[in-house]
């Protein structure tokens, strides 16, 4: 186990390289970069009209936006932004300062890019977090309770509330309960922004506790909705395909009570595919399903802050917020690779090459 776990951590070094590389020459192909941008506000020009038709290259190698403009303006704006230096050697300095995990500065931000990123950690980890959580303390119960009642009548009324909780997107959900519990009507016991309250420093330890989670409520409620459905399902599954196996009848024909036999020889077996889905489940949340909920509910997060980022070609942030999603990433897959043993200590990973 040791050597395969030690084979994973090095074979990370190689996959975010690779990462990083294609996504650096991508975003270089791409028009509208910073200098553009800071050339168009200059000129008065919007920077979201920025795009194709106003970054076209001349052949003298400036765009059209940055006519009519000092040449040693633009030499200046370059450096400032980085861009005076050759491609090579941009990505040769980008990959010395990240191997010692220095993101640099956002250019418009006007602050260190690790510092961003610690301080929108927070709402992006609480959301995933126990988002994840709930969801598997709410679908492996449902789940099992589904395959020891098939066909029933619990099943069935189970399976439409299913079936309509994953039929509608996690931001409409959102909506939904701002609407309901927030304000939209007379109602209004849940609170639409931030992830605490202005007053959070001046409460007692009990008091920021209950805040904290009080904020999360609607949009952990909103990311679960739908990530449960498709968790239920599987647990059920697994769990009626493990009942048909030949070890299971030869459990019972020993006397074994239903309650032995499900939780200590279906549950083990039946658990597997459920637990591979753990990183699966938390890094959905955490990368993908998080933007629109944090737009919602106004929480400033990782999705956001990537988003806003990519749209405004704050490259650093682009950057380094690639860095920390790609090896966060992998780091929960090589979790849920022990989780494997954990629930089935037969399996051997040791005897795997990685």
């Amino acid at each position: 186990m040791l050597g395969y776990l030690t084979r994973r951590l090095l074979l990370i070094i190689p996959t975010l390289l690779c990462i990083l590389l294609v996504n650096f020459f991508i975003v270089q192909a791409a028009p509208g970069g910073p200098v553009e941008q800071a050339i168009a506000k200059l000129q008065g020009v919007a920077g979201g009209t920025i795009g194709a038709g106003h970054t076209e290259t001349m052949n003298t190698g400036q765009s059209r936006a940055s006519r009519g403009l000092d040449p040693k303006l633009i030499k200046e704006i370059e450096h400032q932004y980085g861009f005076d230096k050759p491609l090579h050697e941009r990505l040769w300095l980008m990959l010395k300062n990240y191997a010692s995990l220095d993101f640099g500065n956002s250019f418009f931000r006007g602050a260190k890019v690790t510092d961003l990123i610690l301080q929108k950690m927070p709402v992006s980890i609480s959301l995933g977090l126990w988002a994840t959580l709930i969801t598997y303390l709410v679908s492996i119960p449902l789940g099992i309770r589904k395959a020891v009642k098939h066909g029933s009548h619990f099943d069935i009324w189970s399976s439409t509330a299913i079936i309509v909780g994953y039929a509608m997107p996690a931001f409409l959900f959102a909506m939904l309960l701002v609407v309901l519990f927030a304000g939209g009507t007379s109602l209004s016991w849940f609170p639409v922004r931030g992830l605490v309250s202005e007053n959070f420093d001046q409460m007692t330890t009990l008091g920021k506790l209950a805040d904290y989670f009080w904020h999360l409520v609607l949009p952990v409620a909103s990311l679960v909705i739908g990530g449960f459905a498709t968790l239920t399902i599987l647990t059920k599954n697994s769990f009626l395909n493990e009942v048909t196996r030949q070890y299971v009848v030869t459990a019972r024909a020993k006397g074994l009570s239903e309650r032995r036999v499900l939780y200590g020889h279906v549950f083990r077996n039946a658990m597997l595919l459920v637990v591979a889905g753990i990183p699966q489940a938390f890094i959905s949340v955490f990368f993908a399903g998080s933007l629109m909920i944090e737009v919602i509910f106004s929480l400033d997060g990782l999705g956001r802050m990537s988003y806003e980022a990519a749209v405004s070609r704050d490259y650093p942030v682009v950057f380094g917020s690639l860095f920390i999603f790609t090896l966060f990433g992998l780091l929960i897959k090589l979790v849920g690779d022990i989780c494997y043993t954990l629930v089935d200590p037969r399996i051997d990973f040791s005897a795997r090459n990685a």
